[in-house]
């Protein structure tokens, strides 16, 4: 189980980009094909940018051609949480990073791979590490 960080609004808004703030913490989204990594094909590490706790690894990456940066699967089962999302006049299921309650995007039954997911995660939401460095 992966321990949980809280901080107070003030700390999230020293530690964070006025950007990555809206999105993390106020669940906002980033515009489509704007973000840092859609289309970055670069091997390693994706971690949240609020907290560090690693979210999903580049083999899982894939070209979902929805404007934001789609994976199969988390890198591992208790990295991310999902939330019931009836904002905006729909339902969906926001995905959230499982130590800072980070909002990261939402996860789709519409993607390949055996679990046939799709998670869509805001660019801003994310650091990556490339393999090897």
């Amino acid at each position: 189980m992966t321990e949980k960080m809280d901080l107070t609004e003030e700390e999230w808004r020293e530690r964070l980009s006025p950007e990555q703030y809206a999105i993390l913490r106020q669940g906002g989204t980033e515009r489509a094909f704007t973000g840092k990594y859609e289309k970055n094909k670069q091997a390693g590490m994706y971690k949240c940018a609020g907290c560090g706790l690693p979210l999903f690894v580049s083999d899982t990456k894939y070209d979902s051609g929805s404007g934001w940066p789609s994976f199969t699967s988390p890198a591992a089962a208790d990295a991310v949480d999902e939330h019931r999302d009836v904002s905006h006049g729909m339902i969906r299921t926001e995905v959230t990073c499982a130590r800072c309650a980070g909002h990261l995007g939402h996860v789709f039954p519409d993607g390949p791979g055996p679990e046939g997911l799709r998670y869509c995660i805001n660019s801003v939401s994310l650091d990556f590490d490339p393999e090897g460095k």
